[in-house]
């Protein structure tokens, strides 16, 4: 998530390379990393940067430009498409929370590089559409989770990057701490919080305790050269692996957090950016649902047979 000016610019480039790279992994079970087979459900959107399911039937997706400007709009199942709230400059990531969509704004290339503190995290009704802001002062939100006390966590992955804390109940947002490098997707598991970089050159998911946040990390390194890889978001599923959005490789990485391994689980997703296991009517539970900066929302279906 973030910086989609920066890495539609290489993404063409990458993927040359790319081509002539082999990335070794560590191989994961067999049945978990069997090939999915991937279907496009929607396209012709701007630059998607993030996805959540709503609970009621629909996909909620961050919708984009390269100057900045966006919407948060719904997903049907079938491909039908319409507009939660308008006027959203730099739509960021998304949680759902019962009723209420969290929604980062202000997750913008030019506001990381000036370091601008105009972000906020905004809370939408899914009932109403009334729109509120919860948190102010935070540059750059790109990924965010919500804590088990009900504060909120978000990332920065340009200029000074790190994770930024928000109390519960929304207000001014701080620094929590910046030694992790180009942090990006958060997911929020219990009592774990799991986060990704995206610039390194060895990219790693990183595993933190919610209740000790500037405590100790646990680190696993990923697979690849980090610059032509780019994860992304990434997502728990039911099998209690990540799964990451490699922007830039156009894949989806499998990681066991308890043993390291990865393999790769779906490939020819061009800039996929986030992801998310379907949830609510319609949708797959077992499907990967996925976002790309090519304005197309993706479903990666288990191998059959």
């Amino acid at each position: 998530m973030g910086n989609n000016e920066i890495r539609i610019a290489v993404g063409a480039a990458a993927v040359t390379v790319l081509g002539m790279v082999a990335v070794p992994t560590a191989t994961a079970e067999p049945a978990a990393c069997a090939p999915r087979t991937v279907t496009t459900v929607t396209s012709g959107l701007g630059v998607l940067e993030n996805l959540a399911f709503d609970g009621r039937g629909g996909l909620l997706v961050s919708d984009g430009t390269l100057a900045g400007d966006g919407a948060l709009r719904r997903v049907a199942p079938d491909g039908t498409v319409d507009t939660v709230v308008d006027d959203v400059t730099g739509p960021g990531g998304i949680v759902v929370d019962g009723a209420t969509a969290y929604l980062n704004v202000g997750n913008t290339t030019a506001a990381g590089l000036a370091d601008t503190p105009d972000g906020t995290i905004d809370a939408v009704d899914l009932d109403t559409g009334e729109r509120r802001t919860v948190a102010t002062g935070l540059v750059m939100p790109n990924g965010l989770g919500v804590l088990p006390d009900g504060s909120f966590l978000t990332s920065r992955d340009l200029g000074a990057v790190g994770l930024s804390h928000v109390p519960a109940g929304g207000g001014e947002g701080t620094v929590l701490r910046t030694d992790l490098g180009s942090v990006n997707g958060i997911e929020v598991d219990g009592e774990t919080v799991y986060t990704v970089t995206t610039f390194e050159g060895v990219n790693r998911l990183h595993v933190l305790d919610a209740g000790d946040l500037t405590g100790p990390v646990r680190s696993i390194d990923l697979p690849g050269p980090g610059l032509l890889q780019a994860p992304d978001d990434l997502t728990l599923g039911p099998d209690g692996a990540l799964y990451i959005a490699l922007n830039l490789a156009g894949a989806i990485l499998r990681v066991d957090p308890e043993t390291g391994e990865t393999c790769r689980v779906a490939e020819g997703i061009p800039l996929v950016s986030s992801v998310a296991f379907g949830a609510g009517p319609g949708w797959d539970p077992n499907t990967i649902y996925t976002t790309g900066f090519d304005g197309t929302v993706r479903a990666a279906r288990p191998a059959t047979g």
